[in-house]
């Protein structure tokens, strides 16, 4: 009978280890390759937007066959055929992202400053909430006029994140190194 090796903490350690070194690797090449290539970028993430589409309506369907929910199987398959369009017009979903986002913005921004008008008349604290409205209908105007803008700083948000992410995974891997030592 072969012997069944006994795990041990630093052994879970060494594993969680070495996938935060590896992560972080990986990430922090992600990131400097996203904030390098934009166009590139917003392109691969009208992709993963239209799969994720299709993912969506595919589980959607699914469930609400076995679940016999109609509205379910409609909104399934309508996100599957959502979801291929995406796909399929990579270049116009890429150029709407920053349109989409930039919609997004104003109706944040517009939220934020009506809250800020009713924190002030209940006189509560209001200031922050009113600049973040006010940056986030400026930034959307600015998205709008230059959609390039948008797309840029949406590509350079997202790369400086994995960015950063792989550098606190190789950190996090440093300290665990330091803990098994």
């Amino acid at each position: 009978m072969a012997k069944q090796k006994n795990i041990t903490l630093p052994d879970i350690i060494m594993s969680a280890e070495m996938w935060s070194l590896c992560i972080g690797i990986i990430m922090i090449i992600l990131g400097i390759y996203i904030c390098a290539n934009p166009i590139t970028s917003i392109v691969a993430l009208a992709l993963y937007i239209g799969i994720a589409f299709m993912v969506t309506g595919a589980g959607y369907a699914f469930s609400s066959v076995s679940a016999d929910i109609g509205w379910g199987l409609f909104v399934g398959l309508f996100d599957i055929f959502i979801g291929l369009i995406l796909v399929a017009n990579l270049g116009i979903t890429a150029a709407s992202i920053p349109a989409v986002f930039a919609v997004w913005c104003l109706a944040v921004g517009i939220i934020h400053i009506v809250r800020s008008i009713r924190s002030y008349k209940s006189m509560m604290p209001w200031g922050w909430t009113f600049t973040i409205g006010i940056l986030g209908v400026a930034f959307s105007f600015l998205i709008m006029a230059h959609p390039m803008f948008g797309a840029f700083t949406l590509t350079t948000l997202i790369g400086l994140y994995i960015t950063c992410y792989g550098i606190f995974s190789v950190i996090e891997y440093w300290y665990l190194s330091k803990l098994n030592a």
